[in-house]
């Protein structure tokens, strides 16, 4: 059964596609088998995964799936271990079709379950389902958190995003009145540029004021990160740099889940036996 994480918050310009991107990269290099859902009509992290632009896979999105009722349907593989399930602008008729189509008046909460019964069939063909949402609170939003297991909200180190946090916060908690099994497992803060006194100022403020739910890694402003949507993951010289920080963040997210990280351990595993075989040799 797939574990379904949302990255989210009613703010743009926080990394949101970016860091659903990684994340779902480096689930991928531990052979995790994962599914991205683009729930932004952007259909930027549909780009940044498949190197496809939206003409690319016209009348085949997730749009299309809703429509149909047929997710698997219109499933892009962008490479071994990920599955991107394709937004474009057509998921801007999302909420009409909601309310005129799926679920009109009188339906009670169905409007926020569409993509909860979408994705449904899909729960044992994957360990993760990554759902990347647009920058404003939305149908596409609540339907995110009603899916998910988990929500991650990112947030920029800035004025903004920080007000944005304690809003989206009470979000999550509407959506549990559907969903009560959803948790928030923590405030990435990210977009940090330590050469400005504003945007370090608001790392260490959005920390004073979350301090149960920030992660400890601060991701910061690179080139190189930014470059991912011209690169991409494959053949990318950049790739190392670009993801690095996201490293440890990604341990923290799985460590609040409750995922042991196995490579850190067989990695600790290699350095204790080449100990003792060390002292073996010594010892002779």
């Amino acid at each position: 059964m797939a574990k379904t994480i949302t990255f989210s918050i009613q703010k743009g310009g926080v990394s949101k596609t970016t860091t659903t991107g990684i994340v779902a990269h480096l689930m991928s290099e531990e052979g995790k088998k994962v599914l991205v859902v683009d729930m932004d009509s952007q259909g930027n992290v549909s780009n940044l995964l498949t190197g496809l632009e939206q003409d690319e896979y016209e009348d085949e999105t997730i749009m299309d799936a809703f429509r149909e009722n047929n997710a698997r349907k219109y499933i892009i593989k962008a490479s071994e271990n990920i599955d991107v399930l394709p937004a474009d602008d057509f998921l801007a008729h999302f909420p009409e079709w909601i309310y005129t189509k799926y679920a009109p008046p009188g339906t009670g909460d169905k409007k926020v379950r569409a993509l909860r019964e979408l994705l449904a069939p899909l729960q044992d063909d994957y360990d993760f389902v990554l759902v990347d949402t647009p920058p404003s609170l939305s149908e596409q939003t609540t339907n995110a958190l009603v899916t998910s297991d988990y929500a991650v909200i990112l947030a920029e180190s800035s004025k903004w995003a920080y007000t944005a946090i304690t809003r989206f916060i009470n979000t999550t908690e509407v959506a549990k009145t559907v969903n009560p099994n959803l948790k928030v497992l923590g405030i990435l803060r990210n977009m940090n540029d330590s050469r400005r006194y504003d945007s370090k100022a608001f790392v260490e403020i959005i920390g004073e004021s979350f301090p149960d739910l920030v992660f400890g890694t601060v991701i910061k402003r690179k080139a190189a990160t930014g470059r991912l949507s011209i690169y991409g993951f494959t053949d990318n010289k950049e790739i190392k740099e670009a993801i690095s920080e996201y490293e440890d963040f990604y341990e923290e997210l799985k460590k609040r889940m409750g995922i042991e990280s196995k490579g850190k351990k067989r990695g600790l595993k290699k350095k204790l036996a080449r100990l003792k075989d060390f002292s073996l040799k010594t010892d002779k």
